[in-house]
């Protein structure tokens, strides 16, 4: 496995293609829109290099629901990078097969498998997978796993830029993460 860069976390977020009404979907697939990271610096709390990398799409289309969610539209997804390539840029850019990385719950490891198996695409972790949203619940005694708009709210927060953007929710999700830590 070799050595982990340990000083500093990798916070994920991913947006998908969705759709309100099954029927829209149709033959679609649920794919990666957009891939949100930063660090957090594990000693200071400082987070940072917020990313957003938009993705196009091959196998679905954007809907009204999705746009509505998400903001990012057909146009913008068109102008995006290939899956590949973004994963790419997060290794690179990130160090992600060497570091520790979190997401608000199980769905983004979960797609990422399953983009990299549809797609060919090398899996972009291979260090362990922190479940913000579980770890938040147990922390607190909670029965269910709150939403991260909630969390934020928990800690007296404004949600800092817009809900349902990747770079975004990375972002909010790591200074929950910190508060996590630092208690």
């Amino acid at each position: 496995m070799g050595n982990r860069n340990l000083d500093k976390i990798v916070v994920i977020d991913l947006e998908a293609t969705c759709w309100d009404d099954p029927k829209e979907q149709g033959q679609q697939v649920s794919e990666i829109i957009e891939i949100g990271v930063c660090f957090l610096n594990i000693k200071t709390g400082e987070v940072s290099d917020k990313v957003g990398y938009i993705v196009r799409p091959v196998q679905s289309t954007i809907s009204e629901f999705c746009t509505k969610l998400t903001t990012l539209t057909q146009e913008q997804v068109n102008k995006g990078i290939p899956f590949g390539d973004a994963c790419n840029k997060m290794r690179k850019e990130f160090g992600t097969t060497n570091r520790v990385w979190a997401s608000y719950g199980e769905y983004d490891r979960k797609q990422f498998e399953k983009d990299c198996a549809r797609l060919h695409v090398e899996y972009p972790f291979k260090q362990t997978h922190l479940n913000v949203k579980t770890l938040l619940a147990l922390r607190h005694g909670m029965s269910r796993e709150p939403g991260l708009a909630e969390a934020v709210k928990m800690f007296g927060w404004e949600f800092e830029g817009t809900h349902h953007r990747g770079c975004d929710d990375a972002w909010n999700i790591a200074k929950v993460l910190w508060e996590l830590i630092k208690r």
